[in-house]
């Protein structure tokens, strides 16, 4: 009865943050179900000490869903990958409850670090599709990571990062200066730093056009 239950979970999970779903027969169709399932055995095994069972099994779930997630990696309840190919979950991943994550994303390390060497995940964390979290450091609760978004570092509960690598924009719903930018509801400070340095640009033609004229006008007396 366990395995039932917690299989309905699951889907429960997959129906409420993925409007796509028509009926709970589809979500047997979905890579982040495969995988999770697969996840949890997987787990299970390697607290065991049964490294490479587990690690079979995980392989197995990546060649077939694209989802790489290793089975020392620990994972809260709720937890839901929307299409998930190209997802990777280190080893010393530690991921809370009821946090999602979108294709491409990368919770790994840095290469530099012994022990402790990928990210934590706070309970309520939305990381959006090809965002790569690189470090053993924490996101807090409720934070959000935009696309595409690189983070090397803490961050705070409650935030928005966004930009490569990633920046602060918003904490506890209220925006840093210097970052105001809105595109699609996430703020983007490099579209931001972009603007900044077109309308300086347009300044110095415009000094050096009236330089020039000055010139041109010393020239001709």
């Amino acid at each position: 009865m366990g395995i039932i239950r917690y299989i309905k979970e699951e889907i429960e999970v997959i129906r409420e943050r993925d409007p796509a779903i028509k009926s709970g027969v589809e979500v047997l169709l979905y890579p982040s179900f495969k995988v999770i399932l697969h996840y949890r055995l997987a787990h299970k095994l390697y607290l065991s000490g049964h490294y490479f069972l587990a690690r079979w099994i995980s392989q197995r779930a990546a060649r077939k869903t694209g989802i790489e997630i290793h089975p020392g990696a620990t994972i809260g309840k709720g937890f839901f990958i929307d299409h998930g190919s190209g997802v990777i979950i280190g080893e010393t991943a530690i991921v809370g409850d009821n946090v999602t994550l979108y294709q491409g994303v990368t919770l790994g390390g840095t290469g530099k670090e012994r022990g402790k060497r990928h990210p934590t995940l706070k309970d309520n964390v939305m990381v959006s599709a090809g965002a790569k979290i690189l470090g053993s450091f924490t996101i807090g609760e409720n934070s959000k990571i935009g696309a595409g978004s690189v983070v090397l570092e803490e961050v705070p509960p409650n935030c928005t990062v966004v930009g490569v690598p990633g920046r602060i924009v918003k904490q506890d719903n209220i925006k840093i200066p210097r970052s105001d930018m809105d595109q699609i509801h996430l703020p983007d400070p490099v579209l931001n730093d972009l603007s900044q340095l077109r309308k300086e640009n347009m300044e110095l033609r415009e000094r050096l056009s009236r330089l020039e004229e000055k010139l041109d006008k010393g020239e001709e007396q």
